[in-house]
């Protein structure tokens, strides 16, 4: 029998001050930067969620010495010139960001390992990462097909290129850039929509050079990392769970203290605003590149936006939270240029789809996102996870405004990015989850 949870309140309020989990993009980099560079690298506010657990077993197999204590984290590296090679398959979990970035990190090694993922990760396709490193003479092989994991990869010397990116990929990008670190010569991504930069900032704290000309980034090959101190933000990927619910809820105020607003992270503000919702930025600060502040959202009456274009690599991940709201918001909403979606965790279009229907919600799909007619009223049902995290919250989230309750089939894969969602959840609304 699977897992469940029950979410159900009766006429609740969300009030008072949240600090989220850290930034599980920025918690994936710190690790993979301190492992690559040499000595000693402090990180705090670590994610400690299981897709960022994944990553920290990786390099513990690669003879790195990694040791944490909840969200503090201490990685001593020799350098990833000196990495063991692995006795054992480096798994990567649920994560896409450890695998598709580990690719374009270990293409450039001097080791030869295996890596494998979770039945869900070993569904997604590798392709677009696997192909711009074949072009700078990676060596990764399949027993199978070379789409999908598991691949194994022969760290050997790579070449620079020029790679024109198709989509707009922080992971493809992120794994050339890697690769380009440590290839001959210098390598340049040029990309068709801004996608979240946190590899670029994080390689500069860790010392490397790189230029950026519009939408172009550069980086010279042979060039190398020293360890250093990371301070990881909120992650405002899963604040957007709690932001969406604080608008959609009547009387609710719920403030964000230490969220991450690195401006190619902060979509989902953007697209708040736009349907109506009631926001204050309170403070803003900045580290190493890193933007973080305190946000207070209220409860709003919401109408329907068209979220697009180079929004999207924005606020990707807050797409399933975002079209839970567009169910509540005056008129119809449209998402589109979405593409990337169905490639996620799961085929997120129709898995939110297909999930918000079983509600009552009015949406229809489309090859590159969704229309959603509101507001509609919701009632209560049994959601599927698929064992996506995003959608987990989602449905949690939904429950706060269905007439009946709603029942999560496994919800554990929320733990991948909030181990406490679900404490934090009741905190908020001052009830129990069953």
């Amino acid at each position: 029998m699977s897992e469940q949870k029950t979410v159900s309140f009766e006429r609740p309020v969300l009030r008072g001050t949240i600090q989220v989990p850290g930034d599980k993009s920025i918690s994936h980099r710190a690790v993979m930067l301190g492992s690559i560079a040499e000595g000693k690298t402090t990180i705090s506010g670590f994610l400690d969620g299981e897709d960022c657990l994944s990553t920290i077993d990786m390099f513990r197999k690669l003879g790195v010495t990694i040791t944490r204590k909840g969200t503090d984290v201490v990685v001593e590296s020799p350098g990833i010139a000196n990495w063991q090679t692995p006795t054992e398959t480096l798994d990567a979990g649920n994560s896409g960001t450890t695998a598709r970035l580990m690719l374009g990190i270990l293409s450039g090694s001097s080791v030869t390992s295996k890596m494998c993922g979770d039945q869900y990760l070993s569904k997604r396709p590798m392709k677009r990462v696997t192909g711009p490193l074949g072009l700078m003479g990676a060596k990764i092989t399949s027993d199978e097909h070379d789409d999908f994991l598991p691949l194994t990869v022969e760290g050997t010397t790579l070449k620079a290129i020029d790679y024109q990116m198709p989509v707009a990929s922080a992971q493809v990008k992120s794994a050339v850039l890697l690769a380009g670190l440590h290839g001959e010569g210098e390598t340049s991504v040029t990309e068709i929509s801004v996608s979240r930069d946190h590899t670029e900032r994080m390689l500069m704290q860790f010392g490397a050079q790189l230029t950026q000309e519009g939408k172009t980034i550069r980086i010279a090959g042979g060039q190398k990392l020293t360890g250093t101190d990371v301070v990881v933000p909120g992650d405002i990927s899963s604040a957007a769970f709690f932001m969406v619910a604080a608008a959609m809820v009547k009387d609710s105020v719920v403030t964000f203290e230490k969220v991450g607003l690195n401006p190619t992270r902060t979509g989902i503000l953007d697209v708040l605003e736009a349907m109506g919702v009631s926001m204050k930025q309170l403070e803003e600060h900045g580290f190493s590149g890193e933007r973080y502040g305190t946000i207070q959202i209220s409860h709003s009456t919401l109408q329907a936006t068209e979220i697009g274009g180079e929004l999207i690599p924005r606020l990707i991940d807050e797409l399933p939270v975002l079209a839970l709201l567009a169910t509540q918001a005056e008129g119809t909403t449209i998402i589109r240029d979405a593409e990337e979606l169905r490639v996620k965790e799961t085929d997120r279009i129709e898995a939110v789809a297909t999930e918000l229907r079983k509600l009552g919600a009015t949406i229809e799909t489309t090859p590159d996102g969704m229309i959603i007619t509101g507001p509609t009223p919701l009632s209560g049902g049994t959601l599927q996870s698929y064992g996506d995290h995003r959608l987990g919250m989602m449905a949690a989230i939904a429950g706060l405004i269905t007439s009946e309750p709603v029942h999560i089939e496994n919800p554990s894969c929320i733990a991948i990015s909030y181990p406490r969602f679900f404490e934090d959840l009741s905190d908020l609304v001052s009830e129990e989850i069953q």
